[in-house]
């Protein structure tokens, strides 16, 4: 297969590589096993992200017990619904939050009201649910969490302080959706998206505890200085802004399941690489950085690999997953897989043996509704064929616009889960 895929072919097997990643880390996959058993009482399901809709089906369809018992409410990203018979779904905005959100998490808060000890609450969180569940906590407006959000997406924050400043602005996240259900027990089922995959993290936390403290958001919106609203800043100064603990009572009895993650992705890519006789090497499932920086770094192992046959031989390919940013300084919409690839392609230069995917497992990177691109080593000579400059593209955050110029886009439509960025070097 190497000789008709990897060889003759590199788009062709890296974009191989990409699905099996993904389907890797489908509800349909990977949520099954992990289902509770039904409660004496009611079965109410909540949930949030880009994967929420397609897990509620999958819950419905693999229900041990009668689907009818079921209800609940989940929100996903506009255009990511799917059919549902007795757990509604509604879309809502993402990245940056709307009011379809707001009235979801309103409701969510809502439903949880009146729940018992002998009922059982299931939680299906999975990435993009911080924007899709933008409840302010009290004082705040949500023009002020649209606002911090497109502040935040442009400052170079990781995820992980982006949720930070987020589940300290929230009446639902940071685990307060679970002490909300109290008595009742939750049992959160998550498909990751950030790096390390801290539960608190994935969403931001609605049914988890979370370790972090007020004085952190405050000293990441000082670290990139983020200008904010005098609200936040006064909501953030107050004791009240505190999250749920761990040590909260109101918690306890309550369960989280990892279901999915980059490196269950990584790792289905791998092995489809060792079918087709191609060695692969998992790099790590949790990098971060600036995109490009990243980028130049990934250029240099694969040139080390193709030069000296080290950390590994070709024919090889070279796997990571994680979570990079971009700080949009440019006209450009951002993306950071597209932007890691440029970044990787101006760095490695002339190589004849060396083909590229970098994309985002939801099917969405950044500003533009596509996964991402793909790097071939005469990718600058057709740029320049087309008056193409990728530097400039790469100053201006323009991947996307200087990509799609070329034809060289991943349009992959939403996949149904998220488990973040793939990106695969194939050395020949």
């Amino acid at each position: 297969m190497i000789e008709a895929v990897g060889m003759n072919n590199p788009r062709a097997f890296l974009e191989s590589l990409f699905h099996a990643a993904v389907t890797a880390s489908l509800p349909e996959h990977c949520l099954p096993p992990r289902l509770p058993g039904p409660a004496p009482g009611r079965t109410l399901v909540l949930g949030a992200g880009k994967a929420a809709a397609h897990m509620a089906a999958v819950l419905e369809q693999h229900w041990p017990g009668d689907p009818a018992c079921l209800e609940g409410l989940v929100v996903t990203r506009h255009g990511q619904a799917v059919p549902t018979r007795h757990i509604e779904v509604v879309e809502a905005a993402h990245p940056v939050p709307d009011a379809a959100g707001e009235q979801a998490a309103r409701r969510m808060l809502a439903l949880a009201e009146g729940l018992t000890a002998e009922d059982r609450v299931i939680a299906l969180i999975s990435g993009g649910g911080s924007s899709l569940l933008p409840l302010p906590a009290p004082g705040l407006t949500l023009a002020d969490k649209q606002a911090l959000s497109r502040a935040l997406l442009r400052s170079g924050a990781t995820i992980s302080e982006m949720n930070t400043v987020r589940r300290h602005l929230s009446a639902i996240k940071g685990g307060r959706l679970a002490a909300a259900c109290h008595p009742a027990p939750v049992h959160s089922l998550l498909i990751s998206d950030v790096p390390g995959d801290a539960p608190w993290d994935i969403a931001s936390g609605p049914t988890v505890a979370d370790p972090t403290r007020r004085q952190d958001a405050l000293a990441i919106l000082r670290r990139y200085h983020i200008d904010t609203p005098p609200s936040v800043r006064a909501h953030l100064e107050q004791p009240d802004s505190e999250t749920v603990k761990p040590d909260d009572e109101r918690l306890a009895g309550n369960t989280v399941t990892l279901a999915a993650s980059a490196q269950t992705a990584l790792e289905a890519a791998a092995q489809a690489a060792r079918a087709a006789g191609v060695t692969p090497l998992i790099l790590g499932d949790g990098l971060e950085g600036e995109a490009r920086e990243l980028g130049r770094v990934l250029a240099g192992i694969a040139g080390q690999a193709r030069r000296h046959g080290q950390p590994v031989a070709a024919p090889c390919v070279l796997l990571s997953g994680g979570e990079t940013t971009v700080t949009v300084r440019g006209q450009g919409v951002g993306g950071r897989n597209v932007e890691g690839l440029l970044g990787f392609g101006l760095a490695l230069g002339p190589a004849p043996n060396v083909h590229a995917l970098f994309a985002d497992t939801d099917g969405v990177d950044g500003g533009a509704e596509l996964a991402g691109a793909w790097w071939t080593p005469d990718t600058l000579d057709r740029a320049a064929e087309r008056g193409l400059d990728a530097r400039a593209a790469l100053d201006d955050n323009d991947g996307h616009g200087f990509f799609q110029a070329l034809g060289d886009s991943l349009d992959s439509g939403p996949t149904g889960t998220n488990v973040n960025d793939f990106r695969a070097i194939l050395i020949t």
